[in-house]
């Protein structure tokens, strides 16, 4: 839901010692306001802070995207995705993600292994995000020639269900470490890390993937900024996955506007799997208290 891809509005190499003596304060308040990651995926391991809580509400739309489990293909909108972090101390962080609304407009069905479950008709379909609870620490603080770390326990909770198509009333948890650099005027992170999905076909046996994301950020002037981002999940057990928990793959490259204390942001994204759709856009507000 968050977090941080922070940008830094200041340049280093100034030779007038004002600067030099605020440099601190404004790096500080560019980490504060850049707790919010939007549109990015890719968590950074610096939290929002102690006695901070930052809000983030976005919008997008995805064409061709496809539901193996269902058999449903056709162009999805989600509105609003809610995300909500709260700062535990000045290492700890709590966030909360979902979605009140998933709008599927069908334009092909395939036969599939929840094919019957669905409960609906005509060719749209609907239903909430499925919602997710993390926990984020910052386990090492940047430093000079070496990253912050940073680890990430994650639960995403059924809210879709089965019968609407879009969801696998299954649970799952993932567990991410987490690194952040910043180079000069660019933000580095990375994220590898490993998820246990349920599997809707057979109770009791799970789906093991690998997890992985690295983003950049770079300042292109005091209120704008470009992002971009490769994220997604490797499935790794012998046997084939079960549908709806394979391999995924996201590609986004946008930019924010800061305007205050808040954030604006619009990104494109392609899709590197079937599941993921074919391309689509996202846009959102962030706002950090």
């Amino acid at each position: 839901m968050t977090r941080s891809n922070r940008d830094h509005d200041v340049r280093l190499g100034g030779r007038f010692a004002p600067t030099l003596l605020a440099l601190p304060v404004v790096l500080a308040l560019a980490a504060a306001a850049d707790a919010q990651q939007r549109p990015l995926a890719t968590e950074d391991p610096e939290t929002i802070g102690a006695g901070r809580w930052s809000v983030e509400l976005g919008v997008d739309w995805t064409t061709d995207r496809a539901y193996p489990a269902s058999g449903l293909i056709g162009d999805l909108l989600r509105l609003p995705l809610v995300g909500v972090s709260i700062g535990l101390g000045a290492i700890g962080e709590l966030q909360i993600d979902g979605g009140f609304y998933n709008r599927l407009a069908i334009t092909a069905r395939q036969d599939a292994p929840l094919t019957s479950d669905l409960d609906f008709t005509g060719d749209v379909t609907s239903d909430a995000e499925d919602l997710a609870v993390a926990t984020k620490v910052r386990v090492s603080a940047e430093r000079a020639r070496w990253p912050a770390l940073g680890l990430r326990l994650a639960t995403r909770l059924p809210n879709a269900n089965s019968g609407s198509g879009l969801g696998l009333d299954t649970m799952d948890f993932l567990v991410t470490l987490l690194i952040g650099k910043s180079v000069r005027a660019w933000r580095l992170a990375g994220n590898a890390g490993l998820g246990i999905l349920g599997d809707p076909l057979h109770p009791g046996s799970q789906n093991d993937v690998v997890l992985a994301a690295t983003s950049v950020a770079h300042p292109l002037t005091t209120r704008v900024e470009f992002v971009s981002e490769i994220e997604g999940r490797i499935h790794i057990r012998h046997k084939d996955p079960t549908p709806g928990a394979g391999s995924r793959g996201v590609v986004r490259v946008g930019g924010r506007y800061r305007a205050g204390a808040g954030r604006f942001d619009l990104a494109a994204v392609a899709g590197l799997t079937s599941s993921d759709g074919d391309w689509g856009v996202a846009a959102g507000y962030s706002r950090l208290f």
